[in-house]
């Protein structure tokens, strides 16, 4: 006899098996926070942004912090004057306040770029916070700033 999935799973209700399952949870990710007095490592739990009921917003949508980069941005001159240019990628975590703290290089391009990437994303205002089952949780934001001749 051949069973298909539809049948497996009626199988697993009517036997109350399927009870014991939990639910899936939502993803996280563990953000260094600093040291130890031992030296061990301190990490933050914060939940990954596309795991989240309501997504993380800064004041405005992304055409507002567009703007904020364009306008807080000071190109460096030695990477100007070179042609360096790219996108610094960066990660960053929206506390429940709504704070943003943590931020750091994934992706960078070249050293005096990554500091001014680092420098205007420190700069930002507080943004809306991600939600889980209705409550404010801090969310990890991957954001990548632009560096264009």
């Amino acid at each position: 006899m051949i069973l298909n999935f539809r049948h497996i799973l009626y199988c697993l209700f009517t036997t109350g098996l399927m009870s014991t399952v939990a639910p899936a949870a939502a993803q996280t990710f563990r953000v260094n926070i600093g040291s130890q007095p031992s030296g061990g490592a301190n990490y933050m739990e914060v939940f990954e942004y596309d795991y989240v009921s309501e997504k993380p917003c800064y004041p405005g949508g992304d055409t507002a912090l567009m703007k904020f980069i364009n306008e807080t941005r000071e190109y460096p001159k030695a990477a100007y004057d070179h042609h360096i240019q790219g996108r610094v990628t960066c990660s960053f975590v929206v506390n429940a306040d709504g704070t943003v703290s943590h931020i750091s290089i994934i992706r960078g391009v070249e050293p005096s770029l990554n500091r001014e990437a680092i420098r205007i994303l420190s700069k930002m205002e507080n943004w809306i916070p991600g939600k889980l089952n209705g409550r404010n949780v801090p969310t990890r934001v991957i954001w990548s700033v632009p560096f264009r001749r």
